[in-house]
């Protein structure tokens, strides 16, 4: 990203808004809770949860993060506040801490390589204005919009006019409508990133690839995340599609496993790489999230994926084939790189230095 950033350029490379919860991870479960029991976890850990997992794998890439969001008064706001701000390198210029407000809450109980999720919290107040998030977003390269059935985002629409390349997922729509119109700013977005279930009934197909080629009719690129199967991708200019498969990894938690893939493909698509890789950095970041506790704070830096690259050639029984998918990050690894002392989660919110 150096080669791209001038003094006179956007001051940040990607920007994004949303709601910042507090997670609390329950993991090594043998099963669903059972109803009128109690069940003991062999595991348990806390970080900032829900945007703050996109924001968290932006920045660990190296991707200059700035992040607008409502952020409680309470310790839980505090701790968060101090873990994107201090922790990460997040830029919260535009966030602001609402006194009275307690921070939004979730809980999420992994097993069965499923998780199942409670959350509690009410929406925050506006900072002053009628829209709690901003109408005039920074200049930036990138911005990440999560969309809604009949929801419309002026910022997204702001970000888009002043040059940033807009990357949307999307959530499940509980109208059960699935009604592609509906989500009004798609229109302003370069790459639209749901998943295999949500391509399938937006696009009303029984095959995610065939769906992601109709979303492509939409955006410029639609990208189908399929789980176990990996991803596909197809660029609606070109027509250029592409499909990487998933790597195998033992998971412990999959929270925020897809917040961590948009940002490795972000990261791919400003960098300029082939579709191909950007799609399987996408999948390699996301694979060695769900080996970590937590949403955001089980994101990778390059450390992690230059160890994960150096451990997997030294298999003698390695499929070359498949380990030259990621032939690519030879000339993205410096050889002498210093591994970065990353937060991860633990069972509480945070000792005392």
């Amino acid at each position: 990203m150096d080669g791209l950033r001038t003094p006179d350029g956007p001051c940040c490379d990607v920007f994004l808004t949303g709601t910042v919860f507090l997670d609390i991870i329950f993991t090594g479960l043998d099963s669903a809770p059972v109803r009128g029991t109690e069940s003991w976890a062999r595991g348990m850990g806390s970080s900032p949860g829900g945007v703050a997992n996109m924001a968290t794998a932006l920045a660990r890439l190296g991707l200059r993060t700035s992040l607008a969001a409502a952020f409680g008064d309470d310790h839980y706001g505090e701790y968060c506040w101090d873990a994107l701000a201090h922790g990460e390198g997040i830029d919260l210029g535009m966030s602001h801490t609402v006194p009275g407000w307690h921070s939004p809450v979730t809980v999420s109980m992994a097993y069965e390589g499923e998780r199942t999720m409670v959350s509690h919290g009410h929406e925050a107040p506006p900072p002053g204005g009628p829209d709690p998030f901003p109408y005039c977003p920074p200049r930036a390269r990138a911005a990440i919009a999560s969309l809604a059935p009949g929801r419309h985002q002026q910022w997204v629409e702001s970000a888009a006019r002043n040059g940033a390349r807009v990357f949307a997922d999307v959530g499940w729509d509980d109208t059960g409508r699935w009604d592609l119109a509906s989500l009004a700013d798609l229109e302003h977005c370069e790459a639209f990133l749901p998943n295999a279930e949500e391509a399938m009934r937006y696009t009303r197909t029984d095959c995610p690839r065939r769906a992601a080629r109709k979303l492509a009719d939409k955006v410029p690129l639609s990208v189908v995340t399929l789980g176990a199967e990996g991803a596909y991708a197809v660029d609606g200019g070109s027509g250029e599609t592409a499909e990487v498969p998933a790597i195998a990894v033992e998971a412990l938690d999959p929270t925020g496993a897809g917040d961590v893939f948009v940002a490795g493909f972000v990261t791919g698509t400003l960098a300029d790489w082939p579709l191909a890789d950007r799609l399987a950095f996408a999948g390699l970041t996301a694979a060695l999230s769900v080996q970590e506790f937590g949403g955001s704070l089980s994101a990778p830096g390059w450390a992690e994926v230059g160890a994960w690259w150096q451990q997997v050639q030294g298999f003698d029984a390695q499929d070359q084939e498949a380990l030259r998918r990621y032939a690519f990050l030879d000339a993205l690894l410096p050889a002498d790189a210093r591994p970065w002392p990353l937060r991860r989660a633990v069972p509480t919110i945070g000792f005392k230095a």
